[in-house]
């Protein structure tokens, strides 16, 4: 895969049940969710880090910066959404 592709559908699908499931875990260990999230957060940060240009990070955080700013984040209620972005 190179740094500007993105990840096959069925393989992003894969690997959101993943951490689904590793959210789901976690909860059942009373693991809090700022916990959680703030780990989660910390290795995806790491990972892209490894694998994008900075300016790369930089402009996919800008994105999520702004689906915060135009409340896009707070209608993502019910089950986890892992995987869908």
């Amino acid at each position: 895969m190179s740094d500007r592709q993105a990840p096959p559908e069925r393989e992003l699908s894969h690997a959101g049940s993943v951490v689904d499931k590793a959210i789901e875990f976690m909860v059942g260990q009373d693991i809090s969710e700022l916990a959680i999230a703030s780990a989660l957060l910390g290795g995806a940060m790491g990972l892209l880090t490894r694998v994008l240009p900075d300016e790369v990070v930089v402009q996919i955080l800008q994105n999520a910066i702004e689906s915060v700013e135009n409340g896009e984040m707070r209608g993502n209620t019910g089950p986890d959404t892992a995987g869908e972005a």
